[in-house]
């Protein structure tokens, strides 16, 4: 099994206010673990900047060309309360969707067998047309689009396992029949989306939202009792991760409590579904995690379990 690696510099070189939770030593932090001699059989690449007809694939033009319009040449602007540009924001951006986009070459191609993509910003908030909660564009759902449009693949799946339930992958599958989206979340939380009761126009959202301090049992649960009998029912031919970390019981965002573990036992259990119906093709992209050490461990045991170890 081969496990590719994608990140690029350039992501480190956007810049969010101090004291923001979503910042560049988080990118630090993964590169660290990753680092560790046991990861030493990854393959690794940098992440190319994606063209904009491949953003438009899930985003409305106007959104695109105001985003690059806004693009600072010194300091901050801000597009929402917590969502700010720098001078290295556009770039950051157009390559933490290309990170997505050559993952899914490099897995549908059959040249890795899957493959973790470490970039930012983070993606699974920003809708069709707006930018928010830290988020420009959906590098996930651009990713399992971009197979649909350039390998002729029917089905393709997005599960998100990030504390926040990811409103504008919803929003961008809410009609596409060709598509689930997948997500465990901690409810109430920003951003208020995720209730079970959303599922799309043709039954293909599967929300599982779970309560404060939930934990491990809860949420295994969740995904052996709705998420996985879904998703292998409608059989995707590629699984696209929303690998949030901020499940995770160190993290100040949120209080799911989830233990380190609980990240490789659910991406196996991926691979498992992966593994029979999708000829094991899985495309993880980074979205949130905002504690240092709990990123960093958490990371490293996803990124094991990927490579099979």
């Amino acid at each position: 099994m081969t496990t590719l690696f994608i990140n690029h510099p350039a992501c480190l070189e956007h810049d969010t206010p101090y004291g923001h939770p979503e910042r560049a030593d988080r990118l630090r932090a993964v590169n660290q673990g990753l680092a560790e001699a046991r990861f030493g059989a990854l393959q690794r690449a940098e992440a190319p900047e994606a063209d904009l007809d491949t953003i438009a694939l899930c985003h409305t033009d106007h959104h695109i060309v105001e985003l690059r319009q806004m693009s600072p040449q010194e300091g901050l602007i801000f597009v929402d309360s917590d969502t700010s540009m720098s001078p290295g924001t556009w770039e950051a951006a157009l390559r933490s969707v290309g990170g997505a986009v050559a993952a899914t070459d490099a897995v549908m191609t059959g040249a890795v067998s899957n493959a973790f993509v470490a970039t930012r910003p983070p993606g699974h908030h920003a809708e069709i047309g707006k930018p928010m909660g830290f988020c420009f564009f959906g590098n996930a759902a651009i990713a399992a689009r971009y197979a649909q449009r350039k390998y002729g693949i029917g089905r393709a799946a997005v599960v998100d396992f990030d504390v926040h339930h990811g409103n504008g992958t919803q929003e961008i599958f809410w009609g596409d029949a060709s598509v689930m989206y997948c997500s465990t979340h901690q409810m109430p939380l920003f951003p208020g989306t995720g209730s079970i009761g959303e599922r799309g126009e043709h039954d293909n959202i599967v929300n599982a939202p779970l309560q404060s301090e939930d934990g491990t049992a809860k949420f295994r649960a969740a995904f052996d009792d709705l998420i996985l009998p879904r998703l292998t029912a409608f059989a995707p031919e590629l699984i696209v991760i929303s690998a949030g970390f901020d499940a995770h019981c160190r993290d100040p965002l949120a209080s799911l409590n989830l233990q380190t573990e609980d990240f490789a036992w659910v991406t196996r259990k991926l691979m498992d579904v992966a593994d029979v119906t999708a000829g094991g093709r899985i495309v993880s992209v980074l979205e949130g995690g905002y504690d240092l050490q709990g990123l960093r461990d958490s990371v490293n045991a996803h990124v094991a379990a990927l490579m099979g170890s």
